[in-house]
């Protein structure tokens, strides 16, 4: 793989996303906040910090997942359909340079949209004067930035081999899935039964732990009950590995792909 070649290809994936005006949505989080700021201290006088903190990280979350899902499944299905996956390949391209530099320049525009987001949840936190945790909370923002990369792997492998609109469900449904894995497998245990233990503990090896990458309670309501070094360290590899693996198997199914 060419680095130089991946990572221009990938500066022009970035710059194609960022064309379709997606930075808009970083307009649409301030006003989301400032209606937030103004609307929660009316019905929830005492915890309106709490619940004002907790909604930023929640909606940053959300708001991110869109753009993961959505761009991403779309990103490879979109050179199909338009035929233009015929001249890139044509070209002194190869297809695991295609697919990374795919997943570089979208990881990129996350980069920026948790960046600017996170400057103007703080921003509004400040005007507010809302005491919150600095390190916890930019430690939340980046692993919500990890999540978000990761769920991009989903959607770019799952885009590979399936229309973007079957592609988006499942994402959404791994998602989903993934932030409950480990609620899975307590439940396997509970039921006692072997042969739905195994399920539950098949489906915790296969689907991401999403948990791992989620410190937004942690961050909000424990304030000082964030994870040691090594397991933040160690969740963030988790993260970047089982992307990494993603990426591999999308790059496999790709190079079998006829157009």
């Amino acid at each position: 793989m060419n680095v130089i070649r991946t990572v221009v290809m990938a500066k022009n994936v970035f710059k194609e996303v960022i064309r379709d005006r997606i930075l808009y949505i970083i307009g649409f989080y301030a006003i989301l906040l400032a209606i937030a700021f103004r609307a929660i201290p009316e019905f929830a006088t005492t915890t309106a910090d709490k619940i004002f903190l907790d909604f930023g990280l929640a909606a940053m979350n959300v708001i991110g997942l869109i753009v993961a899902i959505f761009i991403g499944t779309g990103l490879v299905n979109k050179e199909i359909e338009k035929r233009t996956i015929l001249v890139l390949i044509a070209k002194p391209i190869s297809r695991s340079e295609f697919i990374t530099s795919k997943y570089l320049g979208l990881s990129a525009v996350i980069a920026v949209l948790i960046s600017t987001m996170t400057i103007i949840y703080v921003g509004f936190l400040q005007i507010g004067q809302v005491s919150y945790p600095v390190t916890s909370i930019f430690l939340a923002a980046l692993f919500i930035f990890f999540q978000l990369c990761l769920i991009t792997a989903v959607a770019i492998t799952l885009g590979v081999f399936t229309s973007s609109l079957i592609a988006t469900a499942l994402t959404f449904a791994v998602y989903l899935m993934g932030t409950i894995t480990q609620d899975l497998v307590a439940l396997g245990r509970l039921s006692e039964n072997p042969g739905m233990e195994r399920i539950t503990q098949g489906l915790y090896l296969l689907l991401p732990d999403l948990s791992r990458l989620d410190l937004k309670n942690d961050a909000v309501y424990g304030l000082q009950a964030l994870p040691d070094t090594i397991t933040l360290f160690t969740n963030a590899g988790y993260g970047l590995l089982y992307s990494f693996m993603l990426l591999a198997f999308a790059i496999l199914i790709f190079l079998r792909r006829e157009f």
